[in-house]
């Protein structure tokens, strides 16, 4: 029995993986801020659901005590909670920018840590993902929170790898580039923003929030004992092409 938690595993992308690891046999804690939301992904793929802010220092504490609880141990986390807060940088609150780092930074880390102390105690190793962007490594106009946020995350993954390959636990970034979700509607639907980011990626569409999926299935499996502080985007050649 493999035993996962999905933070922000109510919509998008964090849906999306919850229903891959289902398929794949995982026993799994949806973990969402929408209490509904998680029941509603929870109920659809037969795991338990827990609504928390991950942004609340502690929230990790409690998403891994509820697989513990439930299942008895810990295999995997996929850390796929995040916000995006577009504003020029010159207009942009410290209060908005310190939210987007509360939840995509903090949250992240506070999710790792506290599974990497139950893979520690359990001594059998542990994969850990976090949902990076494409952002890390591309700026766009209005995006100073959001991209350096994921950067941040892309440089905490790879500290956190190194720090912990000594127990057999791995930490990677699956990097999603445009991704057809609610969190990229606004820009998607409004035909010039959505024209003006398909010009950027050599497929011409955005991604599927399954295909973001698979890569974490990948990265979450035992398949990949040997990878940590990898990068790996989803984006549809946007990278490759500058």
């Amino acid at each position: 029995m493999t035993v996962t938690v999905i933070t922000g595993g109510g919509a998008g992308i964090g849906a999306s993986v919850a229903r891959r690891l289902a398929a794949r046999g995982d026993s799994l804690v949806i973990a969402d801020r929408d209490p509904s939301a998680a029941n509603a992904v929870a109920d659809e793929v037969g795991g338990v659901a827990v609504a928390v802010d991950v942004a609340v220092p502690g929230s990790g504490r409690i998403v891994v005590d509820a697989a513990l609880q439930t299942y008895g141990r810990l295999d995997a986390v996929v850390a796929c909670a995040g916000i995006e807060r577009g504003a020029p940088a010159a207009q942009i609150s410290r209060e908005t920018f310190e939210q987007v780092y509360a939840v995509n930074v903090h949250g992240s880390f506070d999710v790792a840590q506290a599974a990497f102390r139950v893979f520690e105690r359990q001594g059998e190793g542990g994969r850990i993902v976090l949902i990076g962007s494409a952002n890390s490594m591309v700026a766009l106009p209005g995006q100073s929170a959001y991209a350096s946020s994921k950067g941040a995350v892309l440089m905490l993954a790879r500290s956190l790898a190194v720090d912990w390959a000594h127990a057999g636990v791995t930490v990677n970034v699956v990097a999603p580039g445009v991704t057809d979700t609610a969190m990229s509607s606004q820009s998607l639907s409004d035909p010039t923003k959505r024209a003006s980011l398909m010009s950027k990626i050599p497929m011409g569409r955005p991604a599927r929030p399954e295909e973001i999926a698979e890569a974490v299935e990948f990265l979450s499996s035992e398949r990949t004992s040997y990878i940590t502080g990898a990068y790996l985007p989803v984006d549809g050649g946007w990278l490759a092409a500058g």
